[in-house]
């Protein structure tokens, strides 16, 4: 591999780290509410950070297919400093809603893009086959990131405000800001485009059509976001019912950690059994893990749903492998935001609904009737692998007749 490769995956496992390195993060909502003096008005903060995010998720899609990777990263991470920094300072509503509002931005920016930089820069130098390696390896990275800074957190907080906490926060993204400056464009990106920007949407589109398999993994990569994301939010408050509150930082840890070993592994485990096994039993075991923690709630839940995040990497890594395979060049980071448009849009759905059913049956009912809508996720998956293998031995079947 060329120098500028090693350095590009190298640049983007540091840049992950800086990424998702926000000592805040554990203390937001607290700190939200205090500066508005309204819990409401905290959570509307999350919403509007998603909202911006789905708003501009396929723009920035376009521009990273159309004006470069180096540059959409920059921009995001940009994005993500003005973001934390009206934070820091805000005084009301107002400069937190501009700051959430940047923050939709950095992440609808790097979402699909930094992918992308990732298959362009192996697809150079004819190694895109060990994507799921590489993109296993750099993803642990925000997982370690997310752990570090609530172990950091928990103890900054026993000596440091909590504003202070945003503005030390800075200090990684500036840093990640550095990083994105020094990544080199990979040459398989061809910025050169003669189609407007609807007819790139257009082809993108198209290419979704032309591609069943790849239509019904992005539908239950849009299903497995959604209901995932939501009930993300809400199982702080089911362990709550279980472990007592300074217990529930150990739970972020426990989860994150787990989450971490899991992407490390995610490349060994699909060069071993492939793509499409991987993403069905470790769909179908994290499944079975959680329904069973929140099904028969003790005092073992909370860590039983750990655990089930260490299936986590290898499921995304697996699932963004087979995507990318399926992606056009041309359109790959387009593509890959149109997935993340319709996920955000259902997650704002179910996130509404389950926090309405929560209010009316509890944290623990509402999870329960999420995590089994859920399992339609890996009914999606199987049918895929079925059909797949179906193919693959009536391949066989044919050659075996041609050779007979």
């Amino acid at each position: 591999m060329s120098p500028l490769a090693r350095r590009n995956i190298a640049l983007l496992g540091i840049f992950n780290f800086c990424c998702d390195f926000r000592i805040y993060a554990p203390i937001a909502v607290v700190y939200f509410a205090h500066v508005t003096g309204s819990y409401a008005l905290a959570v509307l903060l999350f919403s509007i950070a998603k909202i911006s995010s789905t708003a501009l998720e396929v723009p920035t899609g376009i521009v990273s297919d159309r004006v470069g990777r180096k540059l959409t990263i920059i921009a995001g991470q940009l994005a993500s400093i003005v973001s934390i920094a009206c934070y820091a300072l805000a005084g009301d509503f107002r400069m937190l809603a501009v700051g959430a509002a940047f923050e939709g931005l950095a992440f609808s920016c790097f979402s699909g893009n930094n992918e992308a930089l990732l298959y362009d820069t192996l697809k150079d130098e004819n190694r895109h086959d060990q994507y799921a390696d590489y993109q296993g390896r750099v993803s642990s990275m925000f997982q370690i990131a997310l752990a570090t800074s609530a172990a950091l957190a928990a103890v900054a907080l026993l000596g440091f405000g909590m504003r202070l906490l945003f503005l030390l926060s800075v200090i990684p993204q500036v840093v990640g800001l550095v990083v994105a400056f020094l990544f080199h464009e990979p040459a398989q990106h061809d910025r050169r485009f003669e189609t407007n920007l609807f007819a790139h949407l257009t082809d993108a589109f198209v290419a979704f059509a032309r591609n069943a398999r790849l239509r019904d993994l992005s539908v239950a990569s849009i299903l497995g976001f959604a209901i995932g994301e939501a009930n993300h939010m809400f199982y702080p408050a089911f362990f709550a019912l279980l472990w007592p509150s300074w217990a529930l930082g150990i739970a972020g840890f426990l989860t994150h950690g787990f989450a971490a070993l899991g992407f490390r592994a995610a490349g060994r485990s699909i060069r071993r059994f492939g793509e499409l096994r991987v993403l069905v039993w470790s769909s179908v075991a994290s499944k079975v893990l959680v329904l069973g923690a929140v099904a028969i709630p003790n005092a073992t839940s909370p860590a039983v749903s750990s655990a089930a995040s260490l299936l986590f990497g290898p499921n995304v890594i697996a699932q963004g492998s087979l995507m990318q395979k399926g992606f056009t060049d041309a359109q790959r980071a387009t593509m890959a935001s149109l997935i993340g448009f319709g996920g955000n849009l259902l997650f704002a759905l179910v996130v509404y609904a389950l926090g309405a059913l929560a209010d009316r049956v509890g944290p623990r009912y509402a999870l329960l009737t999420a995590e089994i809508l859920a399992i339609s996720v890996p009914l999606l998956y199987w049918r895929l692998y079925r059909s797949v293998t179906a193919d693959l031995e009536s391949k066989a079947h044919e050659d075996q007749t041609a050779q007979g």
